[in-house]
């Protein structure tokens, strides 16, 4: 069993982002063509029971939408709340030991912010990559400069699908498609957003303007 196509739009959550998040998610993914988006339930602080609820109500959301979710970090929530796949830090868990554990038919995602973890996250079986941060955004000052899209071109071009990270909005996001990017993730540009889903069609619209 082959796992699903990476995601054209990725949609990172961010728990200082309220109790609202269900609804947001529903609202962000609505009217989508089934199986372009996935959702990352990203939680560090949440104990494992906490995270387990989370990933359960989002599944339902994300289910009935057609699209993905994925778990960030936490293999076994993933796998107990019949997530789509799971999201390993660059520095987490192999992503060929990740495989054994959730099997073929789940995708296996690595944060990555350099060619070389590119490289380890393809040789390892990985199905796709996040790679950044592209642009300057406040959640990764404190990590150093942004890898800006020369940088992004080059992980492109090492045979692996890419999502952009890190600044990525609207107006930015036609620019990381052109740089090669399969898809892009976001934060702020959804869960801040007065319209997630008209941002979300905006982000996903950017996505395929190198393919007209």
């Amino acid at each position: 069993m082959m796992p699903p196509s990476p995601p054209r739009v990725y949609l990172v959550t961010d728990p200082s982002g309220g109790s609202d998040l269900l609804s947001r998610t529903a609202s962000a993914l609505a009217g989508l063509p089934p199986g372009v988006a996935a959702v990352q339930l990203r939680a560090r602080d949440a104990t494992g029971r906490e995270l387990l609820e989370a990933a359960r109500g989002l599944r339902l959301v994300v289910s009935r939408a057609g699209q993905l979710l994925l778990v960030n970090d936490r293999i076994d929530v993933a796998l107990a709340a019949g997530a789509d796949g799971v999201h390993l830090p660059s520095a987490g868990v192999p992503p060929g030991d990740a495989r054994v554990l959730v099997g073929k038919g789940r995708l296996v995602a690595v944060s990555c912010h350099s060619a070389a973890d590119v490289l380890r996250a393809r040789d390892g079986g990985a199905d796709f990559v996040t790679f950044g941060p592209v642009f300057d955004t406040p959640s990764k000052r404190r990590y150093g400069a942004p890898v800006g899209l020369d940088r992004l071109q080059e992980a492109c071009a090492l045979g692996l699908p890419i999502v952009g990270l890190g600044g990525v909005e609207t107006s930015n996001a036609a620019a990381v498609s052109a740089a090669g990017a399969f898809g892009v993730a976001a934060i702020r540009a959804w869960l801040d957003a007065v319209d997630p889903g008209a941002a979300v069609r905006r982000l996903l619209e950017a996505t395929m303007m190198t393919e007209r």
